[in-house]
């Protein structure tokens, strides 16, 4: 069953008190007039005797298969690399815009020659990096990667071989990933849509193992979606084994589960992300501590690199900032602040996804590194907290440009020819990817701030990625949210008639002011005492 109509056009409108209708599934082409757009190519839109999820053909299994397709074309890109660019020129790669950090590693990180991460030294170790640089999970998934690439046949063929394996492992990430966000929003399955057609998951899958951790924080939104902290809480700590980014995840829960008093919930999650990350990462840390640690001493001694408005500001000033880490801690503790304000003084909880996006937006926007691959962090979340097509391919066409920026940039400082664009195009390429991307955060947090603009509450849902949050009453409130419950407390004692005055309301219920009424004594207060509550 569908749902109705619905287009963000035509203007705000309340959700339905009731809630949405019982086993009915939002359909794109139903409410999106990009979507409606793009069905047409299939036909138009279903109609309202359309029986979607019938069939073999339930809304997951197309997804998973339209991942794959996209994937594909994704690797087909980096054809012109995996033959030539990545082991022949300085630039090639560059020039085609298909370069991959897996090749590389392959033999610079010592996986070419048996030498286990964290244990053993890397081939040519420097003062800053002695050993692998990845946290604790990723750096299994590519040892087991090196274990599935053959030992025979010289090291470009075996390059190709741990290319080839790790983007099959990856496109089973990108599986899991796009079935978990079909079964994060119960009614809406195919919001889905927007992460497995993005552009830059073709792009961007196969530059570095992103879409591992990428994966393991869906799954964990999809069963807080379904109202499992605890599994919700083992794959954040699983995902941040392999990507820092998803202990951000519980921040939103932290908050949401303090206006609304789930602590026990929050606990739960909270304890299971510390067991999984300590199980994964203890045996490492005891084994070796140095090569643990050489993730986090790494990205402390790193500098301003590319993809950064930080970038911009010391080229600029041709000169760097030694306090660079302190800046940025600065700038994301006041953001994460202001989010977690806005998330208890908004007038109506805002919904899990949509704060989520806004902190990972803004670790991306102050950290001091932006990666093309990083965009794969956000696009699930943009899926759930935004689901409108004209503002995700606003941002993800951004993204697009900085991808090919970047690549530009580099064939231009890597060669003499200086085939490409230089620094100050490419401190636009920069520029672009900042702006859609707080484009995108503006119009999530307009939508937390009006929610009858929210596509998601429009047909009167609350937080269908909320778990125990989902219709839960608040307990705790700041700002204009507490302000708001205070009126409307007041208005339990206050006349029905707005139009009537105080002094009416107060005549029109006793004896007249200042008479006194013999069956009340004391019936003559103030009126104002007689109303207040």
């Amino acid at each position: 069953m569908t749902s109705s109509t619905r287009d963000e056009a035509a203007g705000a409108a309340p959700a339905p008190a009731s809630g949405p209708l019982p086993n009915t599934v939002v359909v794109p082409a139903d409410e999106d007039p990009v979507a409606a757009a793009g069905s047409e190519v299939l036909g138009g839109p279903p109609g309202r005797r359309a029986l979607l999820g019938v069939s073999w053909w339930i809304p997951a299994r197309f997804l998973a298969v339209l991942v794959i397709a996209v994937y594909v074309l994704g690797l087909a890109q980096k054809v012109p690399c995996y033959n030539d660019g990545w082991f022949h020129g300085a630039t090639a790669q560059y020039t085609h815009a298909c370069y991959s950090d897996i090749p590389h590693l392959f033999s610079g990180r010592g996986f070419d020659t048996g030498r286990h991460p964290y244990l053993d030294q890397l081939p040519t170790p420097s003062a800053d990096m002695q050993y692998l640089e990845y946290p604790v999970l990723t750096g299994l998934f590519m040892q087991v990667a090196a274990w599935l690439t053959p030992t025979g046949g010289d090291l470009q063929y075996r390059e190709q071989w741990f290319w080839m394996v790790n983007a099959g492992m990856l496109m089973v990430c990108a599986v899991v990933a796009v079935v978990a966000i079909s079964r994060t929003h119960r009614r809406r399955p195919w919001d889905a849509l927007l992460f497995a057609l993005a552009p830059c998951l073709a792009l961007d899958s196969t530059i570095n193992w992103d879409l591992l951790a990428v994966a393991l924080a869906a799954v964990a939104m999809a069963y807080w979606a379904n109202s499992r902290p605890t599994a919700a809480g083992v794959f954040i700590g699983l995902a941040t084994a392999a990507k820092l980014y998803p202990v951000l995840l519980l921040g939103p829960l932290l908050v949401l589960c303090w206006r609304t008093g789930r602590w026990r919930d929050f606990g739960r999650a909270a304890g299971g992300a510390v067991a999984a990350w300590l199980i994964v990462n203890l045996p490492i840390m005891i084994a070796n501590f140095k090569g643990w640690a050489t993730f986090y001493t790494f990205s402390q001694v790193r500098k301003e690199d590319f993809g950064s408005f930080w970038l911009i500001l010391m080229q600029d000033r041709n000169q760097q900032l030694p306090t660079l880490n302190t800046w940025i801690s600065v700038l994301l503790v006041l953001c994460c602040l202001g989010i977690g304000w806005l998330a208890l003084s908004a007038p109506r909880r805002p919904r899990y996804a949509q704060l989520v996006f806004l902190v990972v937006a803004a670790f991306i926007l102050t950290n001091k590194v932006y990666s093309p691959q990083y965009v794969l962090w956000l696009t699930p979340l943009a899926a759930l907290a935004r689901p409108r097509w004209r503002d995700f391919l606003i941002w993800q066409t951004c993204e697009v440009l900085y991808f090919l920026g970047v690549w530009s940039y580099l064939a231009y400082t890597g060669d003499s020819k200086q085939h490409g664009i230089g620094q100050d195009w490419y401190h636009l390429a920069i520029v672009l990817h900042l702006l859609g991307t707080l484009f995108l955060c503006a119009m999530v947090i307009r939508d937390m701030l009006h929610p009858e603009r929210d596509p998601v509450r429009w047909d009167g849902s609350d937080d269908p990625s909320g778990g125990v949050l989902d219709n839960a009453p608040d307990v705790f409130v700041l700002g204009r949210a507490r302000r708001l419950r205070e009126e409307a407390t007041y208005a339990e004692f206050a006349p029905q008639d707005a139009g009537t005055d105080w002094l009416t309301a107060v005549s029109a219920a006793g004896p007249e002011l200042g008479e006194p009424d013999p069956e009340h004594p004391g019936a003559d207060e103030p009126a104002d005492r007689a109303i207040r509550p």
